[in-house]
């Protein structure tokens, strides 16, 4: 893995997070490299590792074995026809994590013959704890699967999904999840304060108990409601809380919120391929 050649198209946080996480997982940064139209977001790169940089897409990717594709969907179209050319005809596998461009969009940009990986990360991928979705073409082969994996668990869990369009699930359960927790936090720390606390105590309670049950969901092995049935009390006030929720119909309220971000993950697909 560490001989293997990744250039970043666009340079912002996302593409910085990984460089970081690769290198510090022991990839040479000597084999890393980014371009960026902005020379600022190129300099606070550097800072993070001292990759190459360049301001021109074509020449930053001639070469590379994997080229990472971190721009805005908006600008993907043009991003992918101009680096097309440096593609042409070699084994470079393009990874996207762009959300909403299809692979079949990407294939007609980048011309017949590249591999396509699409992958729908998530924001936490910047503390190095994300949770990345992955979809392969049939013209990827093994190998390069292997090295899409590799480099997207340098900042975090990984997981591959067989159809395209799970990648729209993925979006809704992982890809929009971290706003779900914040969200929830965000009632949670005010309710505190209200009753009585002060906002830092409220904040930093709300944040380390979300941090702590994520933990125990992850690390136990355990499933998901009966870690929740082990703090419920029979006659309690955790069950109390519980019946309060589910009285309020919470779980209607999750599975209509995420079949909203589902759909516009549809409709995003539609109007940006």
């Amino acid at each position: 893995m560490a001989e293997i050649r990744i250039a970043f198209v666009g340079a912002g946080n996302m593409a910085a997070s990984i460089i970081g996480g690769l290198v510090a997982k022991g990839h040479p940064p000597a084999n890393l490299s980014a371009s960026d139209p902005s020379p600022e977001s190129l300099e606070r790169l550097r800072e993070v590792a001292p990759v190459a940089t360049s301001t021109d897409n074509r020449a930053a990717v001639e070469g590379a074995d994997v080229v990472i594709l971190a721009v805005k969907p908006q600008v993907m179209e043009q991003v992918c026809t101009d680096i097309a050319p440096a593609l042409a005809g070699g084994d470079t596998v393009a990874l996207s994590i762009a959300a909403g461009i299809p692979v079949a969009s990407l294939e007609r940009w980048l011309g017949p013959g590249v591999p396509v990986i699409r992958c729908m990360p998530n924001t936490p991928a910047l503390l190095g704890a994300g949770a990345s979705g992955l979809y392969a073409t049939g013209a990827v082969n093994e190998s390069q699967r292997a090295h899409a994996a590799k480099i997207l668990s340098a900042v975090g869990l990984v997981r591959w999904v067989e159809a395209e369009d799970d990648l729209h699930a993925v979006t809704a359960v992982s890809g929009s999840g971290p706003a779900y927790f914040f969200l929830f936090m965000e009632a949670m720390a005010a309710e505190g304060e209200r009753l009585g606390l002060d906002r830092e105590t409220a904040t930093a309670l709300t944040a380390q108990t979300c941090l702590g049950a994520a933990r125990m969901a992850a690390e136990s092995g355990v499933e998901l409601a009966e870690l929740r049935r082990r703090v419920c009390s029979p006659g309690g006030t955790t069950e109390r809380a519980i019946e309060s929720f589910r009285g309020d119909g919470l779980e209607a309220t999750v599975a209509r919120a995420m079949a909203a971000c589902l759909a516009r993950s549809k409709e995003m697909a539609d109007e940006l391929g």
